[in-house]
């Protein structure tokens, strides 16, 4: 490869829109699937497949129509570059909110051709870096992580490192200290666009200032080239956007005054020093890095204070991965990430500044170690490697048509099973259309400042359609999780009630501050015993703050499968960080039945004349068998047979949704099971509000 084959700008232009389109187009797939799905629309738009689009979307909002007044966790229009915009974009131009939400993924991270191009045009082969283009912008993880409705900074979170990677190259190859600026100012907007980003930043502005100094230390620009990059780096403390635009005037006025004024070499290399060790002082680089790292590696309960579940080990993209999910997600199949890596050292061999890469594609091997979530930075570099040994192949056969042809034949075949698996990928939305009829029920009957408690996987879409704030959501569910967990499946309705008073009323009196550690004072000289007070939250007398606002209770169909995990967070000795009991809830399946037995899904089989369930070899005892129909106006009748008075299991079969759940009895008499299965409350505690199939809603009368 050579700069004699440099393609015209013309050209290059062509390829970056015909990459562009594809990648676009590919995306569409999800859409076109989906479109004749009414359950999948809302606003006339289809809905958004994940939950944490609705913090950013609800941001929005409060940007557009001045909502979320009283959520102190909505993000403002300057906190996160998302925000800003959508937000900008829907008044800018005649698209909805729900319309920008929904394509805004596929229109920015398809913008990851342009750099993989443009890269690969710094070593005169624009063509390669088409290639790689079309296979980085659609690889199984890249995808995942950004296909249409998958409204998440995710859209920035590896397009925006390629830009700063092709600019942190080209200042090593032309070394043109304007490279080194954009790249700079680049690594100054990051942090606004996707502000998980900081050790990301940090590890490839380190590895570019080992390498200039190891290979151009001797070169005049070299420390310039530093400088810029490190001022860009140190973090100011600054609120949003004055940090990120203080950077930007920074780096610009120190270009200025480098590209003006001439200074001696050894202040140079002084400067540059100095704003490295500030760096390193002020932006607590390893601390960030490895504090990222752990936090992903770390299982089990907290050791000091109160102990509570780690919500990490819960979570399946923060956890270890077998090695073919890892080649799958990287590269589309383990021969793919096979040619991706030895394509890869291939490049650094040939091409050592590649070795600025480095970062990306570490980060991607950590996935193995720290979870799925990482493997997309790695994806857009492994296509350059992976492209680039079937073009350095080719070379050999001395002929350009037949490299072309070996090239356009790898890579469709590496694109083969990352398409397959698009056309498979069929992610329904966060929530279906009646789902969010039962939230903008909700809406109608509350205000503002009211609360709604309901596990944390459904926070922020309870933001968004119902207007109403939450105690956990998808960013802040670590130890409060034990008191939502505790008022679902609390057998007590009386603690129910008393506990989400007191927690909202603690929330919002402490300035939003953990209710878990405010509480209990975790971790303090005075700390409480968590099961005194909640024996305590089960008297009627207890003596509650005043109410300032309504609480809801949202108690949704969607929380039958994962019910069993919601309780493993409040099912806890906090002093020791055991578990008090065992927790039985199986939703099951039938999937054999005769007028005897009914088999279902998970192997158990029940004995229906005798009642007795069969698990392996062990026979267990029914109390009951009970049936529950709900009615057009969202009644739900039950019927129960009652089988043996010392029966260890009690079996509900939810006869409209064709569900069967296996309980002991104390998970029986839990709010959830009792309140939104069986549709049973104290009406001196609650008020029904919102009932249908999909959810029940009560109010708080206390």
């Amino acid at each position: 490869m050579g700069n004699e084959n440099k393609v015209s700008t013309k050209v290059l232009f062509l390829y970056m829109i015909i990459a562009y389109a594809f990648s676009f187009l590919i995306r569409m797939i999800w859409v076109w699937q989906f479109q004749d799905n009414p359950n999948f629309y809302w606003n006339d738009q289809i809905m958004i497949n994940t939950n944490d689009g609705y913090f950013f979307a609800a941001g929005a909002q409060q940007a557009l129509f001045d909502m979320h007044q009283h959520n102190p966790r909505v993000p403002d229009l300057f906190g996160f570059g998302l925000v800003f915009v959508t937000t900008w974009l829907v008044k800018l131009t005649p698209l909805s909110l729900e319309t920008v939400t929904l394509y805004l993924p596929a229109v920015i991270s398809s913008l990851v051709v342009i750099p993989v191009i443009l890269i690969a045009r710094l070593y005169g082969e624009a063509l390669w870096g088409f290639f790689a283009a079309l296979l980085g912008s659609i690889a199984w993880s890249y995808y995942n992580r950004t296909m249409i409705g998958y409204y998440d900074t995710d859209m920035f979170s590896a397009m925006a490192p390629m830009f700063i990677l092709y600019f942190l190259m080209k200042s090593t190859i032309d070394f043109n200290l304007r490279s080194a600026l954009y790249a700079a100012i680049a690594i100054s907007i990051y942090p606004f666009l996707y502000d998980q980003g900081a050790s990301i930043i940090y590890a490839m502005g380190i590895i570019y200032g080992f390498y200039l100094v190891w290979y151009h230390r001797e070169e005049k620009l070299t420390y310039s080239s530093l400088l810029l990059v490190f001022l860009a780096m140190i973090p100011f403390g600054l609120p949003a956007p004055y940090e990120y635009l203080a950077h930007i005037a920074l780096v610009v006025a120190a270009f200025i005054v480098l590209s003006k004024t001439p200074i001696p070499q050894k202040y140079l290399i002084g400067a540059s020093a100095a704003a490295f060790i500030a760096l390193l002082f002020f932006g607590n680089v390893f601390g960030i890095i490895l504090g990222k790292m752990m936090s992903y590696m770390a299982t089990g309960t907290k050791a000091e204070g109160l102990h509570f579940f780690g919500v990490h080990q819960t979570v399946r993209e923060a956890g270890k991965i077998p090695f073919d999910v890892f080649a799958d997600r990287i590269s589309g199949s383990v021969p793919g990430l096979i040619v991706a890596m030895v394509g890869y050292l291939l490049l650094v061999v040939r091409h050592r500044a590649f070795l600025l890469a480095l970062p990306l594609m570490g980060i991607g091997i950590f996935a193995l170690w720290g979870g799925l979530r990482f493997t997309v930075y790695a994806v857009p570099v492994a296509a350059m490697g992976a492209v680039y040994f079937f073009y350095l192949a080719g070379s050999y056969f001395g002929s350009k048509r037949a490299q072309y042809a070996l090239v356009v034949v790898a890579t469709a075949a590496l694109l083969y099973p990352n398409i397959t698996h698009i056309i498979g990928y069929k992610v329904p939305t966060v929530l279906t259309n009646n789902e969010v009829r039962d939230l903008q029920a909700l809406k109608e009957v509350a205000k503002p400042e009211d609360y709604t408690l309901t596990w944390w996987d459904y926070g922020y879409p309870v933001w968004y359609y119902s207007e109403t704030s939450t105690l956990i959501d998808g960013g802040k569910h670590q130890n409060d999780n034990f008191i939502i967990s505790k008022i679902l499946q609390t057998s007590s309705a009386e603690l129910a009630a008393n506990l989400s008073r007191l927690a909202v009323e603690t929330y919002v009196d402490s300035g939003y501050k953990v209710v878990a550690d405010t509480l209990f004072k975790n971790k303090q000289e005075d700390q409480v015993d968590p099961n005194l007070m909640l024996s305590e939250l089960e008297l009627p007398s207890y003596t509650l703050p005043q109410k300032t606002r309504d609480i809801y209770l949202y108690l949704p169909y969607r929380m039958l499968n994962i019910f069993p995990t919601v309780t493993q967070f409040g099912n806890l000795d906090l002093n020791t960080g055991k578990p008090l009991r065992n927790v039985i809830f199986y939703p099951v399946a039938l999937a054999a039945q005769n007028e005897t037995l009914w088999q279902f899904s998970n192997g158990i089989v029940m004995d229906v004349k005798k009642g007795e369930l069969h698990l392996g070899e062990q026979k267990s005892d029914v109390r009951f068998l009970i049936v529950t129909e709900n009615t057009q106006n969202g009644e739900v009748h039950v019927k129960t047979q009652p089988y043996h008075t010392e029966g260890k299991y009690i079996v509900i079969y939810m006869k409209s949704y064709g569900q069967f759940v296996l309980v002991d009895e104390e998970t029986f008499r839990s709010t959830y099971v009792q309140m939104f299965i069986l549709g049973k409350y104290n009406p001196d505690l609650f008020e029904l509000v919102v009932s249908s199939p999909y959810s029940r809603i009560y109010r708080l009368k206390k």
